[in-house]
């Protein structure tokens, strides 16, 4: 069967040594607001309770937990941890996206 959404190796291994260091599961919440500079923006944090309806996918032991609402427009994504000269940052690739701004944490439908 294939996952709602997916995790990158290496955002994997980057949930994994947050969660290690502030001593808390290994679950990354991916959660979609409105706002943002072009409708949408992604929030990420650790997460604290897995709810009822929260899609839950694992990869290396570390999960990515979403809620339903949130997963209605992420869809098929990716989420990615990529270092740059820019900084570093968990990053989405949303094939449900009809554009984005430059930094990436937002987008539109």
């Amino acid at each position: 069967m294939e996952q709602p959404i997916d995790l990158s190796p290496s955002a994997a291994k980057r949930v994994a040594t947050i969660a290690a260091k502030q001593g808390r599961d290994a679950a990354l919440r991916l959660a979609v607001e409105g706002g943002g500079c072009s409708g949408f923006q992604y929030r990420f944090d650790l997460a604290g309770e897995i709810e009822g309806d929260d899609i839950v996918v694992e990869r290396d032991g570390v999960k990515l937990v979403v809620d339903s609402v949130s997963l209605d427009l992420v869809r098929g994504s990716i989420v990615d941890f990529v270092e740059s000269l820019g900084g570093a940052s968990f990053q989405v690739s949303n094939p449900n996206a009809a554009a984005g701004c430059g930094c990436g944490s937002s987008f539109s439908i």
